[in-house]
């Protein structure tokens, strides 16, 4: 509209530089643009938090969490119930998927935190904090293994032995296929990728009805105990998921996200010394 277009250009004016591109075809915020709407939404995100917490007593505020698929299943439920009973006030945000696009959430500022497991994120190091690793485990069909030539009470396997198998995993651009990728490259080989598929649940699904087999963390069986698969560790130590909480810069997280930053550290650490974190090792710093 009239009134829009010439907010904008008075906007453009108080900044001194264009942040939109008219053409025939439509309009494209230019480079600045686009940081400007990254920032400007994380300052309306920060008001909505700091008119609740001065309408209240207490700390209160929305937090954005983001959690990979595996992740989730067995951090999510604890994470909320100790979040609810220590800071009831604090609306928690939690948002699941591959760890590629939660990278890609956290850098435009549509989230606060993410647990991501690619070292390479592009993040300072001062944002990033190590929390856990891993051991990979192939997951799949006693028959399916078999044909491969792999049994299913084998106490540890190496690469080499799973690369005849035909195996199932997200697409490449995601923390785990990325890892996998590099560590058979390392051992020079490759994986026989048969389905990409960015979903665990569909993942876990076709793996169950014999249709392949897959690599991935413990953490994966916790909402599928019931299944009758084959779970195989991999012995290689260059296997392990490395597990990083990645945040956005202090100075522009809330209270609240401080809060829940270090609550989360608390639980998982709970989690993998209970042992209900299959496979999972607290990292030194921890």
């Amino acid at each position: 509209t009239s009134a829009l277009s010439q907010q904008i250009s008075r906007l453009e004016s108080e900044l001194s530089t264009r942040i939109l591109v008219r053409s025939a075809s439509g309009v494209t915020p230019t480079e600045a643009g686009a940081l400007f709407c990254q920032h400007a939404t994380l300052a309306l995100r920060h008001l909505d938090s700091a008119v609740q917490a001065a309408q209240g007593a207490r700390l209160s505020g929305l937090v954005s969490l983001g959690l990979a698929p595996t992740t989730s299943s067995v951090l999510a439920l604890p994470l909320i119930q100790a979040m609810k009973r220590r800071y009831p006030h604090i609306r928690l945000q939690l948002v699941e998927g591959m760890s590629g696009h939660l990278s890609a959430m956290l850098k435009s500022r549509q989230i606060d935190l993410a647990i991501l497991f690619n070292p390479e994120t592009g993040f300072p190091i001062r944002d990033v904090m190590p929390l856990l690793d891993e051991t990979l485990f192939l997951i799949g069909r006693s028959e399916v293994l078999q044909q491969a030539g792999i049994e299913p009470g084998t106490e540890q396997l190496s690469l080499e032995q799973v690369v005849a198998l035909p195996l199932i995993q997200p697409s490449k651009g995601h923390g785990l296929r990325d890892s996998l990728d590099r560590a058979f490259a390392n051992a020079g080989s490759s994986p026989n990728v048969q389905m990409e598929i960015d979903s665990l649940a569909v993942i876990m699904d076709v793996v169950s009805a014999g249709l392949g087999a897959t690599i991935q963390p413990g953490a994966a069986l916790t909402r599928d105990a019931t299944r009758k698969l084959a779970v195989i560790p991999i012995a290689m130590e260059e296997v392990r998921r490395s597990n990083l909480l990645v945040s956005l810069p202090d100075h522009e997280l809330s209270p609240a996200t401080l809060v829940l930053r270090a609550q989360l550290r608390k639980v998982v650490a709970k989690l993998v010394r209970d042992g209900r974190w299959l496979g999972a090792k607290l990292h030194e710093s921890e």
